[in-house]
Formats: structure tokens, C-alpha cells, sequence
């Protein structure tokens, strides 16, 4: 069973200067919950208990969203505003939180190796939060973690995208295995346009095997000087087995302002409303009954 999940949390998030001058991306708000905390529900409804959290300078906000704030439930007991409380309070009933912080921005690969104590000698899963996923019935890393028991080896979640957009994201290559399951033959992090090996880009979802660490260990600096989890990748898919997965679901590049409004205007209009129907409709239910 795969029980830890990590986030990757340290960076700067400066396509959204100056909202995320004091403020880390991760805690930007979709309607009414910061993005972060989608990936941890994401990670509960897998199955994962430990969410371990890779921060940086500036980030205390996150350690203190998944705290309780007694000031803050002191004033609001017995309040109509006391139940907007219940989804975090269950959140932090429901896992464990674990926190190190990256003192160097070297990269993705780097901040995953920075997650090692954390995370132990075992499979552990990756959620990059400004990458927000939806699906109705199973979450993306959901789905990932049967394949994963299938397969046991690391699995990265891809999408299709347009050609002109392929220089934004690490690209697979690879044998199908079925229509939306891929085993990867190649791996290139943002390659130049024209030269892309496909137009399967990997988002933000990763279950990884734990000898992940040493590929990246040994592996050097590339695009931007960074140590990217693409090349460490491909390098333990040449050596053995990288799954790539097509998953099923919406996703929203929150990195992005557009991806980020968005995300806004489809969880106010699929989530937020239709709770706060479905609260509206207990309402009246209790109400008939009394």
C-alpha cells in the first residue's frame, strides 16, 4: 500500500508576483480552499495518510493550515460559520503531516530528493498542487495507485497537448500498452518545438519507487541548471520499467492565470454550488422532519 504522499512546496511562485510575495502559490485560494489543500484530499481519497510537505523560506502558512487554530474556533463555536471548519478539522483528523524545508531552489528532482527522510524506503506518491485534478468518481492519484499495484513501478500521469505547448512540460515517448497506458522509452523535460517525441506531457501526479533517489543522485544538472526528475526518470525507465498514464479527469494549470481562473470558475460552478445545494436540501430536510 502506498501511504505517503509528497508535496513539493518551496518554490517561488513568481508568475503570480505579488500575490505570492508573503503568500506561498500553494495557498492561493480556489473559491473557498487553497490549492493545496485539493491534493490532500486528492491523496486521503488514495488511500495515503502521511502527507509530507517540502517547504521553503516564507511557507509557515502551510504548517499553520493544517494546525488547529484555537483562537479562531474560540470565536466562532456555536456560530453559523463553525461548520465551514468540518473539511479541514476532517483533513487533519485524517493524516499526518511531516514538513522539511529545500534551502536551495535546484529543481523538482532535487526538491523530491529533499522529501527522502520524510518519505523512507518505500513507494510514495507525488502531488504538485498548482496542477489541480478533478474526476467525479476516481481521483487521478486514485487511479494510479491500481495501476501501481498492477505494475509496481513508478507511473507518471500524462495528458495530451497541443504541439505549440509541448515546450512547457517534460514529454514522453513510449510503447502502448493499452490506449491510455504507456511503458516510456523516452523522457524529455520542455524539449525545443519540432523536436518533441510526442505530444504526452507529464502534470504534476507521480507514484515513484524509493530507488528513485539514487538515479537522482547521480544525476547532473540539466534544463535551467536544475536537477530534473525527467532525466532521473528516463534513466530508471532505461534500467527497468516507467509506466506513463493517460488519466481520466480534468485538469487545471493553476501555475497559469488563465489555468488558475479556470479552475475558479469550474469548482464554483461542480464543487462549491453543489455543496452548498446539497447543504441547503439537508436544511429543508431537517426542518420537514421537525
Amino acid at each position: 500500500m502506498i501511504k505517503k504522499c509528497l508535496f513539493p512546496a518551496a518554490g517561488y511562485g513568481t508568475r503570480f508576483l505579488p500575490a505570492t510575495k508573503s503568500m506561498p502559490k500553494e495557498m492561493m485560494p480556489v473559491v473557498n480552499k487553497p490549492l493545496i489543500e485539493y491534493g490532500v484530499e486528492e491523496a486521503i481519497s488514495a488511500g495515503m495518510t502521511g502527507m509530507c510537505i517540502v517547504t521553503g523560506r516564507g511557507k509557515h502558512s502551510l504548517m499553520d493550515h493544517f494546525d488547529k487554530n484555537y483562537e479562531l474556533e474560540d470565536q466562532i463555536q456555536g456560530t453559523n460559520k463553525e461548520d465551514l471548519l468540518d473539511d479541514i478539522r476532517s483533513i487533519i483528523d485524517a493524516a499526518q503531516f511531516t514538513y522539511i524545508r529545500q534551502r536551495e531552489m535546484k529543481g523538482l528532482g532535487h526538491a523530491i530528493l529533499t522529501g527522502r527522510e520524510l518519505v523512507g524506503d518505500e513507494p510514495f506518491a507525488v502531488v504538485l498542487a498548482d496542477d489541480l485534478c478533478v474526476n467525479e468518481e476516481k481521483g487521478v492519484l486514485e487511479q494510479m495507485v491500481a495501476l501501481y499495484n498492477q505494475f509496481r513501478c513508478s507511473i507518471v500521469a500524462v495528458e495530451e497537448v497541443p504541439a505549440g505547448e509541448t515546450h512547457k512540460y517534460g514529454v514522453i515517448a513510449g510503447d502502448e500498452i493499452r490506449e491510455d497506458l504507456f511503458r516510456v522509452t523516452n523522457m524529455v523535460e520542455k524539449p525545443a518545438s519540432g523536436t518533441e517525441p510526442s505530444n504526452l506531457a507529464i502534470i504534476g501526479r507521480y507514484i515513484l519507487t524509493p530507488d528513485i533517489f539514487e538515479f537522482i543522485e547521480n544525476t547532473e544538472p540539466g534544463k535551467g541548471g536544475e536537477i530534473q526528475i525527467t532525466d532521473a526518470l528516463l534513466k530508471q525507465a532505461q534500467q527497468g520499467c516507467v509506466i506513463a498514464y493517460k488519466f481520466k479527469g480534468k485538469r487545471f494549470d493553476c501555475g497559469s492565470v488563465d489555468g488558475y481562473i479556470d479552475a475558479i470558475n469550474y469548482c464554483y460552478d461542480n464543487v462549491y454550488l453543489k455543496d452548498d445545494k446539497a447543504e441547503l436540501d439537508k436544511a429543508k430536510t431537517e426542518r420537514k422532519s421537525a
